[in-house]
Parts: C-alpha cells; sequence; structure tokens
C-alpha cells in the first residue's frame, strides 16, 4: 500500500491510501512508473473517488492521463486510468481481403470491450461473426452471394461450411454470440473470452483453407 497526499472537496490537504500505481501508460501502452502530480479525493455520497494526475515519462509520449482509484475498507483501490488510446486488433492480409466488414465490426467490438463495455461487445462480436462466415462463403460460391447474404447464420454453417474444422468452430462460435443477444444464455459457463476464443479459431481454419486454395491454384497437379 502507498500514502499520497490529496486534495479534497473542502481544499484541504488529505492522506489516502492507494494499492497501486499504474505500471502503463493508456495513451502510448508502454510499460511506465509515470510521474504523478496532484490527486483529489471526492468523499461525497455515492463517490468516494480518488483522481490521480499522472504524466508518462516516455519521451515519445509526455501525455498526462488520471488514474480513477475507488474507497473500499479504507484503501482506494485502481480501477482505470483515462484518456483510454484504443489499440486495433490487426488482421492478415487473407482476413482483410475476405472480409473488410468483419475487420471493421470486429475492432469496433474490440474498442467497446477496451472501453469497459462488456455488456455489449459480445454483441458486435456475434455481428463481426455474421460477416466473416457470410463473405467467406461468398468468396467461394460468387453466384449465390445473394442467398447466402438472406440465409440464416446457423443454417449456412451447416448446409454451406464444407470444411470440418471451420464448422465446428464457427457453430460453437454461433451458439455464444446468441447468447450475447438473448435475454437468457444457455452457456452459462461461457464468457467472452470463450466467444473470441472460437472466433480466433474459426479465423484460422478459414486462413487455412484460403491459403490451402492459393496454392493449389497456383501449383496444379500435373
Amino acid at each position: 500500500m502507498i500514502n499520497i497526499n490529496s486534495i479534497n472537496e473542502n481544499n484541504s490537504s488529505q492522506t489516502v491510501r492507494i494499492d497501486k500505481i499504474p505500471d502503463e501508460c493508456p495513451i502510448c501502452h508502454k510499460k511506465i512508473r509515470p510521474i504523478q502530480g496532484q490527486a483529489f479525493l471526492n468523499t461525497k455520497p455515492l463517490n468516494n473517488i480518488l483522481e490521480v494526475v499522472y504524466r508518462c515519462p516516455d519521451e515519445n509520449c509526455r501525455n498526462i492521463f488520471i488514474g480513477f482509484y475507488f474507497e473500499n475498507g479504507g484503501i482506494y483501490y485502481y480501477k482505470l486510468s483515462k484518456p483510454y488510446e484504443f489499440i486495433p486488433r490487426e488482421f492478415s492480409e487473407i482476413i482483410n481481403s475476405i472480409s473488410p466488414d468483419f475487420v471493421k465490426i470486429y475492432n469496433q467490438a474490440y474498442a467497446a470491450e477496451q472501453a469497459g463495455l462488456n455488456v455489449i461487445c459480445g454483441a458486435g462480436y456475434r455481428k463481426a461473426l455474421e460477416f466473416l462466415i457470410k463473405d467467406y462463403l461468398i468468396s467461394k460460391n460468387h453466384d449465390d452471394a445473394e442467398k447466402i447474404k438472406k440465409e440464416f447464420l446457423g443454417s449456412l454453417i451447416d448446409k454451406r461450411v464444407d470444411r470440418q474444422q471451420i464448422k465446428v468452430a464457427a457453430k460453437r462460435a454461433v451458439w455464444l454470440g446468441n447468447d450475447e443477444t438473448h435475454y437468457e444464455r444457455k452457456w452459462q459457463d461461457k464468457e467472452i473470452k470463450d466467444l473470441k476464443a472460437l472466433i480466433e479459431l474459426t479465423l484460422h481454419w478459414i486462413e487455412d483453407d484460403k491459403l490451402t486454395e492459393k496454392f493449389l491454384k497456383e501449383m496444379p497437379d500435373k
């Protein structure tokens, strides 16, 4: 625990105890030991929040950010820092080529998750998954594009996905994605991280399939 001086709402100095100093800059995302500035305490009812001004010491950043602490048992525990610069997830050239909309939707859901919006980000991941699967199938069946766009995702996976590894991973990703959009959950022991893991597995097998397809086309059997 660390003792620091703060200014309360009456502009009086008050010593408080915090559990930690943030070790990552929320703007440049480098591991740091920040330069501490003034701390401000708000003990009004329903608040009891400590806000500490920090500065990133990295010479390429030097930005100011605020660490937010919430009181519990007389100790202020670090919760998060703001402002937070979102780090987009990068995808392979194959995935960007197949479904740029998947990349865009996934990263919006990812931004919501990084912002702590865990209740809504799951629905975004579910939408991203639908675009990924439909765009993948359209890339293999251009003539059926309009039918694929209109068909239910679960039915598409069952009827049109030929590769078993993609079918297995995508079907289970849909199950968890649907849980994120429905009133009652069927998979009580599964979380957002499990949905993301299944999407990652689906991506892996789609990349594998498209890469195999590419080399078969470039190097046919003689």
